[in-house]
């Protein structure tokens, strides 16, 4: 096969669905948050199966305000997966707690429960497990585990898109999930989060939270302005908590109404694909998936391969025009966060076989058998 085009690593799916909705959007002359984003809230409660869903700017501010929530007390712990995203761990430290770090589960890289029994003492007040690539956490053994010792769960969710793991949608399973809508993800607002309960009392306070303090629908606060009624009051606000500006926008929700309704084809796509990469390396030498991919049982967003001569592979792989990344440099490695450093020595082994490959709904065929040939190239 002759060299391609660049093949890139992420992309988002875009098409005329979502640009008719941006459309929508600006006719309406109503671009922040306003009733796209309330649209969007109430089909991704449906979607996941939660009773309460609140749109935010990022999964990082999904993350800071699940922590937020409970008021736990400065200094107070929460154990975090050692590989996982920067943001993951910054919430800990945005409401002033510390991260605990925590290895990883040699065969699925999950938090690894072994380790968390090691690393829990009386000052943790939390777990957030990631669902790593999107492959689940035993999250049926860790929530139990979790509510023997009171400690709250918050499921980073930013590799899914709510997956059921034994019937039940990922996110769903602990006190708060958090799921992203960066660009790059299972589907895309451009930036974005969102934050799911089945306790809506729990969220009671995250809509002001959100918008500065202010608990208010500005789009029916707009239309008040000019309603035909005595009431003056129709601009009055009070502010009863410390507030962010966190929000999700209409322009965002218009975008991740349009995804929404694309993601059961754009999630089998990606199945697909994990499973041509399954097939067409399982017999290279020196090659292993980086996780027991289960495509036809989870979504995945991240596809990745263990291999032990991996900065060779990646220049090697770079010189065909096929992108490459590692997803991640353990926390525990990383400058901030070593003065929280915990021992974590699978993973801080084991990350440096990482690569992750190309992984998208748009990727075809011909570019997935392009990968898998070089693969093959550099074996022999």
């Amino acid at each position: 096969m002759s060299k391609m085009k660049d093949i890139r690593l992420f992309k988002p799916s875009l098409g005329k669905e979502e640009l008719n909705n941006i459309k929508d959007t600006f006719d309406r002359s109503w671009i922040g948050l306003g009733p796209r984003v309330n649209e969007f809230e109430e089909k991704w409660a449906e979607h996941v199966g939660a009773k309460v869903a609140i749109g935010l700017n990022s999964a990082t501010a999904a993350l800071h305000l699940a922590l937020r929530v409970f008021g736990f007390a400065k200094g107070k712990k929460v154990l975090v997966p050692s590989l996982t995203f920067s943001a993951t761990a910054s919430a800990v430290l945005y409401n002033d707690l510390i991260p605990v770090f925590v290895d990883s589960d040699p065969v699925t890289l999950g938090i690894s429960l072994k380790d968390l029994e090691k690393k829990y003492d009386k000052d943790c007040v939390a777990v957030i497990p990631v669902h790593y690539c999107g492959h689940p956490v035993p999250i049926d053994l860790l929530f139990p585990w979790a509510k023997e010792k009171n400690l709250k769960v918050i499921e980073d969710c930013a590799h899914t898109t709510g997956s059921k793991y034994k019937g039940k949608s990922l996110g769903t399973w602990g006190d708060i999930g958090c799921y992203s809508f960066e660009e790059k993800k299972l589907m895309t607002t451009g930036d974005g989060g969102m934050m799911v309960s089945n306790d809506p009392e729990l969220l009671k306070d995250v809509k002001a939270m959100r918008w500065v303090g202010i608990d208010k629908d500005n789009w029916k606060t707009a239309q008040a302005y000019t309603d035909a009624n005595k009431d003056a009051m129709h601009w009055f606000y009070e502010i009863n908590v410390l507030g962010y500006k966190y929000n999700m926008n209409d322009l965002a929700a218009s975008i991740g109404l349009a995804q929404l309704v694309k993601l059961p084809d754009m999630n089998a796509r990606r199945s697909a694909i994990i499973r041509m990469y399954l097939d067409g390396i399982k017999d290279i030498e020196g090659i292993d998936p980086l996780l027991p991919f289960e495509p036809e049982n989870y979504v995945y967003q991240i596809f990745g391969i263990r291999a032990e001569k991996r900065y060779e592979l990646m220049i090697y792989l770079k010189s065909k025009c096929i992108a490459t990344g590692c997803h991640y440099t353990p926390l525990s490695m990383q400058s901030l966060f070593k003065p929280y450093a915990h021992d974590c020595d699978f993973i801080e082994k084991e990350h440096y076989k990482f690569i992750t490959l190309p992984l998208h709904a748009d990727l075809t065929d011909e570019e997935v058998d392009y990968v898998i040939e070089h693969l093959r190239k550099f074996d022999k």
